[in-house]
């Protein structure tokens, strides 16, 4: 039975590092494969590790494992917002497709003075 549930976080951890490491490749401003390449750690490599966990139980391999996928979830989200934030603060503009200006008007941005804050 550990090993059913085992092979079954392994697909979905490796259906998701693959889906996300896809996305990167199309998706066409830095913000989207940001969102494409957050996924890919958090949920594709939580699910390896916590397949590996199950696997191994709670052995040195297992608690490392465990260390890692809390560390995994409370620094991906964080890094992926600080970038995101950074990206925002440097002017990449976020990619806008032909025809998009009737739909979603643009609006004003603030500036933001990088040496204030």
């Amino acid at each position: 039975m550990i090993d059913i549930i085992f092979y079954i976080f392994m697909s979905i951890g490796l259906c998701f590092v693959f889906l996300g490491c896809l996305g990167l490749l199309r998706m066409p401003d830095v913000y989207c494969r940001l969102q494409a390449s957050t996924k890919c750690v958090t949920l594709g490599t939580g699910s390896v590790l916590l397949a590996t966990l199950i696997k191994t139980g709670f052995s040195a391999i297992g608690m490392k494992a465990l260390v890692c996928l809390v560390f995994l979830f409370l620094n991906s989200p964080t890094a992926a917002h600080a970038l995101a934030k950074a990206a925002d603060i440097s002017g990449i503009k976020v990619w806008e497709k032909p025809g998009d200006e009737k739909i979603y008007p643009a609006k004003p941005r603030p500036t933001v003075d990088i040496d204030k804050e």
